[in-house]
């Protein structure tokens, strides 16, 4: 009887673990679904939208889509907004890549230097950067705009550089859009690599020391390559941080107008006009201005994920 009892209380423990178990388990899916509807449902809506004409946006649900062989369907739109895109995706492409590059290399540099090198200031410099992250870029508004009109005028003091080919006068103000991204960038991208280099072994940078190796050769030797997955985090992070911004061009630019202005800001005006907004005609445009960085995050999509992991945060 006593082995019978035990034997049926050991069969009822692990029937209830079992329960238990799958009753957390169809929690966490049923949670992890719902947030995929959440994130996923706007992005499904727009790009229903982008092929339903002007019409049919207004005469149908959001998220009913309408298919090729149905009345409403349109590809128009989105030939439409890359003919007036194209020219902002350009910019934005001739800004994000420098900017983003240069931003990466002088970050590490930074961190390296406040990391593996002993020297008189770098606490009050790794503060400065720290405080430099939270520091609102809306308060830099007017100083920003003063700084490249009255005190740096780009377009004139770069005048003697129009007369090459393929550069224009307007590219001044990209080229000061370029530097203000990269001023922006440093203090974040350096807290990064330094919370990365943080976790390398110190006994490797000891060994070339010790082999006599200098400052800048255990960069190029031992640090840059073991910074590879790092430098993608802080490239996607960064990239997609320039590429959607949409406060600076504006500060420098003052408009869509503007020959150099990136896709962001062209995007501000796409669809409207005297007959109201063409919905479909805007969401095209916004998935268009979406995809570079989508396609960056699939290039170094593997690389982000080593270098979250081995200590960079986002």
């Amino acid at each position: 009887m006593s082995s019978a009892s035990a034997s049926s209380r050991i069969s009822g423990t692990v029937m209830s673990n079992v329960q238990e178990w799958d009753l957390r388990r169809l929690l966490v899916y049923t949670v992890a679904f719902t947030l995929i509807i959440v994130f996923l449902f706007p992005l499904f809506v727009a790009i229903i939208t982008s092929f339903k004409t002007r019409t049919a946006v207004t005469q149908t649900l959001p998220f009913v889509p309408i298919f090729p062989w149905q009345e409403g369907f349109t590809i128009a739109q989105w030939a439409e907004a890359f003919g007036v895109l194209k020219n902002g995706l350009l910019n934005s492409l001739l800004r994000a890549l420098p900017a983003t590059t240069l931003t990466a290399i002088l970050g590490s540099f930074t961190a390296y230097s406040l990391t593996q090198i002993k020297w008189r200031g770098q606490v009050p410099i790794l503060l400065l950067l720290v405080a430099a992250t939270f520091f609102p870029t809306q308060a830099a508004i007017v100083p920003l705009a003063r700084f490249w009109s009255v005190y740096v005028p780009l377009t004139d003091i770069l005048t003697p550089l129009w007369s090459l080919p393929l550069l224009k006068s307007y590219h001044g103000d990209l080229v000061a859009l370029i530097i203000t991204d990269i001023a922006y960038g440093i203090p974040i991208v350096t807290i990064l690599f330094r919370g990365y280099y943080q976790t390398i072994n110190h006994e490797l940078i000891e060994a070339a020391r010790v082999d006599g190796a200098d400052v800048f050769s255990i960069y190029r030797r031992i640090i840059l390559p073991m910074s590879i997955p790092m430098f993608a985090v802080v490239f996607i992070f960064h990239f997609t941080q320039v590429w959607n911004s949409f406060l600076f061009p504006l500060i420098i630019m003052s408009g869509s107008g503007h020959a150099a202005a990136p896709a962001t800001l062209v995007l501000g005006g796409l669809g409207q006009s005297l007959e109201g907004t063409n919905y479909g005609l805007r969401m095209a445009g916004a998935l268009l201005t979406a995809l570079p960085t989508v396609i960056v995050f699939i290039v170094a999509g593997d690389k982000f994920a080593r270098g979250i992991g081995d200590g960079g945060t986002v």
